[in-house]
This record gives C-alpha cells, sequence and structure tokens, in this order.
C-alpha cells in the first residue's frame, strides 16, 4: 500500500522521530474527546474510557472514526488502546462475547449479534477481534484472530474463518494472558507494506508487550483492492454478557505534508489549435517547500502515469493527481495533490508607472520590470520604446531595472511558460516636482573661537511643501544619504555650506543649497587701555553704534566713570550677536630716586622708571625741572619726584652733612678728626678718603667707627688737601643711594 490520507479538522500532529510527521486519530482524556468520532448503538463515554456494552445479554456497541481514511499510500501505520473485559457474566453461559478493532470499508451501523463480536456480515477490511467465548464448547477462552478479507463464514464470525494467506487464529492465551478481568490490558497493532508482496499488509500484534501476531497477510474477498476505510472499535454480547471498555486508543498514520492540495495555475492555449503545453514540475514548490528532497508522479484522467510531465500537452479543462513521495523514509506518500488545468484567453495588462524626477533632473529611473502586467507566474517581459520595434524586435531595453526616462509610453511583450503572448502599454509618469531653494543661514560667531558660529539648520526657508528634511556636508553625501549631519539645530561650523535633502510622501527628493554666513564679533575702536595713577579715577567710552551695552560693573550705558585701576569687560550688542571686550586700567610707574650727589650745598637727584619728564621739588610747592638744589641747608631734607603723569610725588628724606672742612690732629680734642659717627645708622656707610693723585689713601668703617684721625697706618700724612667721598643707603622702601663727597685740609705739626 501507498500513503494518501487526508487532513481532518480534529487531527493532531506528533513528532515521532526525526523527520517524521504524523497524524493522531485518539479517544483520549476525562471525559473521553470522542471529538471526530461516532459512537454507535449502546457505546457511551464513561469518564476515561468508552463503554462499548453493558454487562448485559444482547448488548451491542461501536465506536468509529467519522470520516474515512486513505491508506493507497500509505507504506506504515500503528494503532495503540487499552481494553477491559469485565462483568458477572450469565449462569448458563457465562461471560461473553469479545470485541474487535478494525479497518471497514462498510462498518456496522446497526445491532450486531454476540458471536461475530460487533462485526457485520460480509463486512470488508482487516478484523483483530478478542473472542472470549468458544461458540463450540461454549466455554470461556481468550484469543486473538486476524482476518484480512470479508467477514461471511458462519454465523459471521471470524472465529471460524480460515482463508488461506488472510487469517489468523492464536492459541488459547487464558493461561498466560487471560482478557476478562478488572485490569485494562495494552495493545499495538502495527501495519505495513510486505516489500516482497506490495499488495500485502505485515500485520505484528503486542498484547502487554508480548508480540501473539507477526505475518504477512493477503487481502482477500472484498479487501482485494481497498483503499479507503474507517478505523474503529466494536463489542456485541449474546446469550452470555460482559462489560467491554476501550480508553487510551490513538490511530498513528505517518504521510508526506504538503503545503496545499490544490494548485490552480493559470495556463493557455494556442488560439489556433486549441492546444497547450505546461512543465508540471514547475508547481512542484508549491506543493512542498524543498521539493529535491522528494519523488513527484503525476497522473492524467483515469490514473493514467504521465510520462513526461515537464513537456505535458493538453486541450481543455484537464485535472492531474500528484504523488509526493519521500525516498528516505517511511512516510506514506500524498496524493493528495492536484492540478487543475483550466485554459483561458492569456491578456496582459496595461500599467502606469509612477516616478520620481529627483532634485529635478529630467526624468525618473524607472525599475520596468516591477510592472504588474499579468499576475501569470513565471510570465517573461521585453520592453520597447515603440510598437515598430516590438513587432520587429528592434531595440530592446537592455536596462529595465534601471530605466532614467521622462514622462513616456513603453511596450512590454508578455509571454508566459505556455508560450500565449500579449502586448501591455506602460505609462512612466513623474510625480510633481519637490521644489526647494538655495537658503542663507547667519548666525553671530563663537566668542571663544571668533571663526565658528552654531547654526539652526531648521530654520532654512528652503521648501513650502510638506516633506521630512535631512541634512548632509556636501551634495553628494546628499545624494547618496550619507555622512547626516546629525544636529542639525546646533550645528558648528565657519562660514561654508551644506545641503538639505528634502523629500516628500511619494519618495521624490530635492536637494537646496544652504549658505552659512559667520557674523564676525564688532568691538569698539574706541574703548582702549588706560594709565591713571594710583589714586586716581578715570572713565571708560565703549562708543557709539551698539543696540545694548553691560558692563562687568553692571552698568549698561555707553560710558562708566569713576573707574579705578582694574580690569573691566563689556558686552557690545549689534543686532543679535554680542561681543565681550576687556579693557584694563593701569596704575602708573612711579619714578624711583635711584641716586642723590651731595657736593658741599649741591644736591643732585637722579630718578628712573615712570614717564619723563620728571619734576623736583624740595617742599613739594615749588616744582623745577632741574634736578638740581643749591645752597642747600646743612641737615635733615626732603627731595620730591612726580612724572609727567603729575601722580603724587616719591618723597624720600636725606641728610646733608654739616662737617668741617680742616682738621688738625694735634690732639688738643678740638677738629682733631672727621667723625662720620653720627650716620651710624644708615645702611652701608662708608668714607673714602684720596690723595690728590685720586688714590684711595684710608677707609672708615664700622671697625673704626667711621672716623679719620689724618694718619695712615699709624703715621701722619703730610698737611696738605685730601678728597674725601661719603656713601650710604637711605632706609626707605628703594634704599635711596647717597653720594656725599667734598675736600679736607689736613694739618698735621711734626
Amino acid at each position: 500500500m501507498k500513503k494518501n490520507l487526508l487532513y481532518y479538522f480534529f487531527i493532531i500532529l506528533l513528532c515521532l522521530s526525526g523527520k517524521l510527521s504524523s497524524q493522531t486519530y485518539q479517544l483520549t482524556g476525562n471525559p473521553v474527546n470522542t471529538t471526530g468520532w461516532d459512537l454507535v448503538s449502546s457505546a457511551v463515554v464513561s469518564g476515561d474510557f468508552v463503554q462499548l456494552t453493558q454487562d448485559i445479554g444482547n448488548q451491542y456497541g461501536a465506536v468509529k472514526l467519522a470520516t474515512p481514511i486513505n491508506l493507497k499510500y500509505c507504506d506504515k501505520w500503528k494503532v495503540e488502546f487499552d481494553f477491559r473485559i469485565d462483568g458477572n457474566g450469565t449462569t448458563q453461559y457465562g461471560r461473553g462475547d469479545g470485541f474487535t478493532f478494525w479497518y471497514l470499508a462498510n462498518p456496522p451501523t446497526g445491532f450486531v449479534s454476540g458471536g461475530g463480536l460487533g462485526i457485520p456480515a460480509n463486512a470488508n477490511g482487516l478484523m483483530v477481534g478478542f473472542d472470549i467465548f468458544n461458540n463450540s464448547t461454549e466455554g470461556q477462552m481468550s484469543k486473538i484472530h486476524v482476518l484480512y478479507g470479508t467477514n461471511n463464514t458462519t454465523g459471521n464470525n471470524i472465529e471460524y474463518n480460515t482463508t488461506p494467506g488472510s487469517t489468523f487464529h492464536s492459541p488459547d492465551l487464558n493461561p498466560t494472558q487471560p482478557f476478562v478481568g478488572a485490569t485494562y490490558k495494552h495493545v499495538e497493532v502495527n501495519g505495513e507494506t510486505d516489500l516482497a508482496n506490495p499488495t500485502n499488509w505485515i500485520i505484528k500484534i503486542r498484547l502487554d508487550g508480548v508480540l501473539i501476531v507477526d505475518q504477512s497477510f493477503a487481502p482477500s474477498g472484498g479487501a482485494i483492492g481497498m483503499t479507503t476505510g474507517y478505523f474503529g472499535f466494536s463489542a456485541a454480547t449474546g446469550g452470555a454478557s460482559a462489560r467491554h471498555s476501550i480508553k487510551n486508543a490513538k490511530v498513528y498514520i505517518d504521510k508526506v505534508p504538503i503545503l496545499t492540495n490544490t494548485v490552480t495555475p493559470f495556463v493557455c492555449v494556442n488560439p489556433s489549435t486549441g492546444n497547450g503545453t505546461v512543465d508540471l514540475t514547475s508547481f512542484q514548490n508549491q506543493f512542498v517547500a524543498n521539493p529535491g528532497s522528494y519523488i513527484f508522479t503525476y497522473f492524467g484522467p483515469g490514473g493514467t502515469p504521465i510520462t513526461n510531465p515537464s513537456n505535458y500537452s493538453y486541450s481543455g479543462a484537464v485535472n492531474i493527481s500528484v504523488v509526493v513521495k519521500d525516498p528516505s523514509s517511511t512516510l506514506c506518500d500524498n496524493g493528495d495533490g492536484q492540478i487543475v488545468l483550466n485554459p483561458t484567453p492569456f491578456s496582459a495588462s496595461d500599467v502606469t508607472l509612477t516616478g520620481c524626477n529627483n532634485n529635478n533632473a529630467g526624468g525618473a529611473i524607472f525599475d520596468l520590470t516591477t510592472a504588474a502586467v499579468s499576475t501569470v507566474p513565471g510570465v517573461t517581459k521585453q520592453f520597447y520604446n515603440t510598437m515598430y520595434d516590438l513587432n520587429n524586435n528592434l531595440n530592446q531595453i537592455t536596462n529595465p531595472t534601471a530605466y532614467l526616462s521622462p514622462a513616456a509610453t513603453l511596450y512590454c511583450k508578455v509571454t508566459t511558460p505556455q508560450g500565449c503572448v500579449d502586448v501591455a502599454e506602460i505609462t512612466l509618469a513623474l510625480y510633481p516636482v519637490v521644489n526647494v531653494q538655495e537658503a542663507t543661514l547667519r548666525s553671530c560667531a563663537i566668542e571663544t573661537n571668533p571663526s565658528m558660529a552654531s547654526f539652526d539648520l531648521t530654520l532654512a526657508a528652503v521648501t513650502t511643501q510638506t516633506a521630512t528634511k535631512k541634512y548632509y556636508p556636501s551634495l553628494t553625501d546628499a545624494e547618496n544619504g550619507t555622512n547626516e549631519i546629525l544636529n542639525p539645530t546646533a550645528y558648528i561650523s565657519p562660514n561654508g555650506v551644506i545641503y538639505i535633502k528634502v523629500t516628500n510622501a511619494n519618495g521624490c527628493y530635492g536637494i537646496a543649497k544652504v549658505n552659512l554666513i559667520v557674523i564676525a564679533p564688532v568691538y569698539s575702536n574706541v574703548l582702549e587701555d588706560k594709565i591713571i595713577c594710583m589714586e586716581d579715577t578715570t572713565t571708560l567710552d565703549a562708543g557709539p553704534g551698539f543696540t545694548g551695552y553691560q558692563w562687568s560693573t553692571g552698568a549698561t550705558t555707553q560710558t562708566i566713570t569713576n573707574v579705578g585701576v582694574g580690569t573691566y569687560w563689556v558686552k557690545l550688542k549689534t543686532g543679535q550677536c554680542v561681543a565681550t571686550q576687556t579693557v584694563k586700567v593701569y596704575p602708573s610707574e612711579q619714578p624711583v630716586i635711584t641716586s642723590i650727589d651731595i657736593s658741599n650745598s649741591t644736591v643732585t637727584v637722579f630718578a628712573t622708571g615712570g614717564t619723563a619728564p620728571y619734576k623736583y621739588s624740595m617742599d613739594g610747592i615749588n616744582w623745577q625741572d632741574s634736578n638740581e638744589f643749591k645752597n642747600v641747608a646743612r641737615g635733615d631734607a626732603k627731595i620730591y619726584v612726580k612724572d609727567a603723569y603729575d601722580c603724587d610725588p616719591i618723597v624720600i628724606t636725606i641728610v646733608v652733612p654739616n662737617l668741617i672742612n680742616v682738621i688738625t690732629p694735634n690732639g688738643d680734642g678740638i677738629n682733631d678728626a672727621i667723625d662720620y659717627s653720627a650716620l651710624a645708622g644708615k645702611q652701608g656707610l662708608v668714607l673714602n678718603v684720596f690723595d690728590r693723585y685720586g688714590a684711595k689713601i684710608f677707609q672708615a668703617d664700622k671697625s673704626n667707627k667711621y672716623r679719620w684721625d689724618g694718619t695712615v697706618g699709624g703715621r701722619k700724612v703730610p698737611t696738605g688737601s685730601y678728597w674725601y667721598s661719603v656713601s650710604w643707603n637711605e632706609n626707605d622702601k628703594k634704599n635711596t643711594l647717597i653720594k656725599y663727597s667734598g675736600w679736607i685740609l689736613v694739618k698735621n705739626r711734626d
């Protein structure tokens, strides 16, 4: 037998192993789910089992699949179930009679007497009886009977049917496996094609795991050629009685799964002959996803095998039967497939393709192959600019998937796999152009980087149409959709350009150029750094022409007054831009009195720093340009110096020594020495004495108490005039150097 099974709404698919896919018809659950099954006569559901008969005489019951199963293409099937036979029986006959599992072409529909185990007379198919009543001895037994044929023997009881090659009768199993009892017994019935005799079935029956039957059965009687039947169970009682129960019944049938049962392709015939050809193998992938794993056979009307399915000739409507076989397993072949050939005239459809004239390039790029000129699978299309070219097979369009064209009309020659031809007109239309315009954006310079600005690109008015916008740094990027600007609201850039790709709902786009202009900061050319006296204030003026001022002092006026030494800034607003300008007020550099030379009564002041010219004074009131003061009285005096900024003057105090010019070192205590010890508190006080040739002959310092007595090395110097100089540093901030020089007459008497 070969496999060909129908899928019913009550089928539950189970995965047995590998790639086997099985149908399972079940009687399971609590209560038993009988969807898809028919209960006949006294059969009822009782909890988790189906009770076929009560423990009453002359009872009959059956349960069968409501829909017949086609096993024509099946190589293997399997049935499992549990049964229980119990009850009290009758006084005269005891318990009887038994039940049968079957696959029948003509199942029972009404009462059947007890001796037939619920199988009607002349029933055709496979019958497996579990018999507990010996009709010959009227005693108890436990035998399994198998018949693959017609139930037409004595009393319509398969116990008496001994058709050679079609029957089996087990010995009495009462001693080892009695059928009657309170517990359920498990049965497995396996059927498969006998490869040595393909019309036979090898039937194997196990009872509680013990193999009872294993032989090849040849069909006989009405079972010969039988391909369709009903699976079911039946039981009957007569003069004897027993309760017959079935549960956990499962019928497994494996088959090749197919995606669809019927394929209805478009086919056409040659109008002049009324004939056509079709490649039936081209539809294999509509039946299974991987047709290379299966073997397909095709049958025409009357079951005639088709020997050349790749070039099948037909005329008029034809139904082709398709059988799908899995060569690598024992799956049932699936013979449910059909290819329905119903020739109709072929007509191609005119189509309009609409494309985008992107960036107003003058045309669109069309994929002509997408034109839905026909729903027939596998048609070929050839495209031409004119009917003349089409009719004469000239100038065929060679790039139909990327055809650049303005609005136009083309012609498509459409050919079906059967060779039917028609011409479709393809109208090429253009969507409205996306109108864009060049725009300019201006933005204030970034104060920390004046060559750059932050631009909000979304403000560029490049179109008035409703569209989406994307932003790119170059025209090439905009065209290719690369390097998109992802922060268009805060795009940092110098002077330059960017491009906006404007796309409408049709997917068409235009590209607009946007000029970016950095507005340079505007600074005051009036506001400059100043130098003032430390004790003074000044006015800072940012100059006119700005729309707003904000000073670091908080002032918002053009000028600020009473400004002392320090650093200030002002934010200058021009339009929407603000530039921050810094200005410094420096203190003027004070002059420094570096040294003072005192020669007798003349005082000469030496100054540096500040800004010349300097002015000099000894009373802070009367000022002179000369740095020399004459006839300065002996004693303490003040020197004032100021520079051109006329700031508070620099003041130092000096001492003009009041010393004698003649010494007579004779020991009388009068004018015996030059004595500068009065200046010992001055820094770096030094007294040097020189002869008339300028040679230094003596130095007075702390060691000799700043005193010279007219001797050198303990010897009196000759009477004569000597020069001397005294220098020290005043105890002021600058340690001003004071130099005093003069001459002295030394009178030594020997």
